[in-house]
């Protein structure tokens, strides 16, 4: 079981259970080159907690890039989760993950917070040196210098979460004690769990998060990445990401997705178990099926309730 490094109640409510526990990522309907249906949405994420999802996490994604594909949940991070804490309860909700490069600390310090607070402290911070091209000159940052500032602004939203009128300069700007940036979180410091690997090293990782996100690899990969970062990081926990579509056939094998799988409920119970063993401590799953509805209680019932 993965350190208890956090009072926070979304950390808690992801990595302190028994065994892996599950999470669903936004856009749950599948909406993701236009704006889901709100309303679908909310009735969606309600209903992933009352199945026993653990999280809701939402991406940031700032400009849709249409050689990359994939516009992301296209709502803005912050009030996309403020609205999804109004009509949950006890569900952890994340980003997967804010782009530090391209988002001011301050606003990330506030921003984070505010939603942390209005969420009874259920805000996990998945955080990010970014991934499209075009929109580092639209926000006017060098890519080449991207994880440099990543760590930068990394370490200013912390202390900005945890000092009182700081004294703080980085290229990002400076603070020279006259100004307070409230509201502070719920407890000390919000979860940041960097992603990918974020042009960082392991090892700064492993030091400095309070945790790691990262992609689906395949099996081998994974299992050699989470030896090296139990050597690194000992129980910090390992959250990872997984396109999955139910085939009709419960005996179904699987047959190769973009970052997943499409198989039967039978293989992928014995894939998240493998995982488990690996070492995975939780798994944002991303449900490719039409009736999206559907399919997260079919993943409930037929896949997490016979793994608990």
């Amino acid at each position: 079981m993965p350190t208890r490094g956090h009072a926070n109640a979304g950390y808690r409510r992801l990595f302190e259970a028994d065994g892996l526990t599950f999470g669903a990522g936004f856009p749950i309907t599948g909406a993701n080159r236009s704006t889901p249906d709100v309303n679908g949405e909310v009735h969606l994420a309600k209903r992933a907690e009352e199945l026993g999802f653990a999280g809701l996490w939402a991406r940031d994604v700032p400009t849709y890039w249409p050689q990359f594909g994939d516009a992301g949940q296209t709502f803005d991070t912050w009030p996309w989760l403020s609205h999804v804490a109004a009509h949950t309860d006890e569900v952890a909700l994340g980003t997967s993950s804010v782009v530090l490069t391209l988002r001011h600390p301050i606003h990330v310090a506030k921003s984070a917070a505010t939603v942390d607070r209005l969420s009874d402290g259920r805000l996990v911070l998945g955080v990010a040196s970014g991934d499209r091209d075009p929109e580092y000159p639209a926000f006017d940052v060098d890519r080449e210098a991207r994880g440099e500032v990543f760590r930068e602004r990394f370490e200013a939203v912390r202390t900005l979460w945890r000092e009182e009128f700081p004294d703080l300069e980085g290229e990002w700007g400076s603070l020279d004690g006259q100004l307070e940036v409230v509201p502070k979180p719920t407890t000390e410091t919000i979860p940041m769990l960097p992603t990918g690997n974020a042009r960082q090293t392991r090892e700064w990782i492993a030091e400095h998060g309070d945790g790691w996100l990262f992609y689906h690899l395949p099996e081998r990969t994974l299992e050699g990445y989470l030896e090296d970062w139990r050597a690194d990081a000992g129980d910090k926990p390992y959250a990872m990401a997984v396109r999955a579509e139910l085939a009709d056939d419960p005996a179904a094998q699987p047959e190769q997705l973009h970052l997943g799988y499409r198989a039967g409920v039978e293989w992928f119970r014995d894939y998240f178990r493998r995982l488990e063993e690996y070492g995975v401590d939780h798994v944002i799953v991303g449900l490719e099926n039409e009736d999206s509805e559907r399919a997260l209680e079919r993943f409930a019932d037929e896949v997490v309730e016979p793994l608990s």
